[in-house]
């Protein structure tokens, strides 16, 4: 084969069910077929980065019947969505960690590749790059909700004429609790203060035009415009220049929780002209649960006035050791940070980061793709009554859709943590093959 699958797909606009299609015709093969599959397999170029996770063996799992299953076996892992796999690395990048804790003792702070005082700094650039931010817009620090709140003393700044917040209906619960406290904290009522896009009658996720719509008939009454990146039980992944260019005409902050969306899908959040942003990092980029979350700041608000939670590690470290007791801060998303951050956290990021760095988003979408349409297609194909919902409402409109296919059928029953009946599959290739 001339070209791989994924970089056939990054040099045009087809449907990526149109690509399977030209290279299964091409090699004369079935889509149907183990043989397709296995030639896909064996013709993807971020395929060689799975060797790079450690995936649970049967054996290792609760609740599986060993008289069933190979007890040697890895289990085909689903649920990248709610904790990435181990990179295999992270394992020595801890461990080293500690014994320099053991044999240097307070000198860590400043010697090896993870210097404790600076760890942070160390992953940045890498961390940007993923999200399309600029050199001073990422930090990396606390988790996601406490950056969201974070933000908001900054962008959330009510007034009695412009004091409500904007976001999709069933926002994941942690964005509400924050919303509703921030407004509750100002002293107002979140019955009044917050309001949302909901689908229309019989649909599953937002059209683009509702959000516009509502941004149009209410914004200037809105402080913050704040959505999910990838909506954590729709998958839908929202146009965010649109919206984001759409707040901003109306005065409106606009923010976004890219829970889902960062390590998921392409983003290029300078460019987009977003005002702030956060994430966690245990998802789709693999750091280990309770790892480390980010903030995005856009270098227009770097030398603002906004009001800021400040502390000892939002200082310039070359007067940080002044103690005078005057604030000296870090311009840019830096001046946000207020402790130092784990070094003993940093260290299985920086064991994902580097896989990604072996690749790139555009590539890791282009798979995506693949997979989301192969998978479509053969159930389509196998049980074509059944109702069923791609990501975003519709199986065409392939720029916002994420590494993800939901359906829904009342004649079945799944149990999950949402205790919801839906069944979704993640077929992100660093968290789910």
């Amino acid at each position: 084969m001339d070209k791989p699958p994924i970089k056939r797909l990054k040099q045009n606009d087809d449907h990526p069910a149109e690509t399977l299609q030209s290279i299964a015709k091409k090699e004369g093969l079935s889509i149907e077929s183990l043989e397709f599959a296995k030639f896909m397999d064996q013709n993807d170029p971020l395929g060689k980065l799975r060797q790079d996770f450690n995936y649970p063996k049967m054996k290792e799992l609760h609740g599986v019947d060993l008289n069933l299953v190979n007890p040697e076996q890895e289990c085909v892992y689903f649920c990248g969505n709610s904790l990435g796999l181990c990179p295999k690395k992270a394992h020595d990048y801890v461990n080293v960690e500690m014994d320099k804790w053991a044999k240097q003792g307070v000198q860590g702070h400043t010697k090896g590749d993870l210097p404790w005082a600076f760890c942070d700094e160390k992953l940045d650039s890498d961390m940007a790059k993923l999200v399309g931010g600029q050199p001073g817009e990422v930090a990396i620090m606390n988790g996601l909700t406490v950056n969201l709140h974070l933000l908001l003393i900054s962008f959330y700044r009510p007034t009695p004429t412009r004091h409500k917040i904007l976001c999709e209906s069933k926002a994941f619960p942690s964005d509400y609790y924050a919303f509703a406290s921030q407004m509750r904290l100002h002293g107002y009522d979140p019955e009044s203060s917050m309001i949302f896009v909901e689908p229309r009658k019989g649909e599953y996720t937002l059209r683009t035009e509702d959000i516009l719509d509502k941004i149009e008939a209410e914004g200037e009454s809105i402080a913050v415009v704040c959505f999910s990146g990838v909506q954590y039980y729709t998958g839908q992944f929202f146009d965010i220049p649109t919206i984001t260019k759409a707040g901003h005409e109306k005065g409106c902050y606009v923010g976004w929780d890219l829970a889902h969306a960062a390590g998921n899908v392409e983003l290029h959040l300078h460019d987009w002209e977003v005002d702030f942003a956060c994430w966690c990092s245990y998802k789709y980029m693999n750091s280990s649960a309770g790892g480390l979350a980010s903030i995005f700041i856009h270098e227009k608000h770097k030398n603002t006035d906004l009001p800021k939670l400040e502390g000892w590690w939002g200082h310039k470290y070359s007067t940080r050791f002044q103690m005078n007791n005057e604030h000296d801060p870090i311009p840019g998303a830096y001046h946000y940070r207020i402790s130092n951050t784990p070094g003993l956290l940093c260290a299985p990021l920086k064991a994902s980061l580097e896989i990604f760095n072996k690749t790139s988003m555009p590539e890791i979408k282009a798979k995506s793709k693949l997979l989301t349409a192969y998978l479509e297609m053969r159930i389509k194909n196998k049980y074509p009554r059944i109702p069923n919902h791609i990501a975003d409402g519709t199986s065409t409109d392939w720029k916002h859709v994420p590494c993800r296919y939901s359906y829904k059928q009342i004649h079945l029953c799944f149990i999950n943590q949402t205790e919801e009946d839906q069944l979704s599959f993640f077929n992100q290739h660093h968290p789910c093959v």
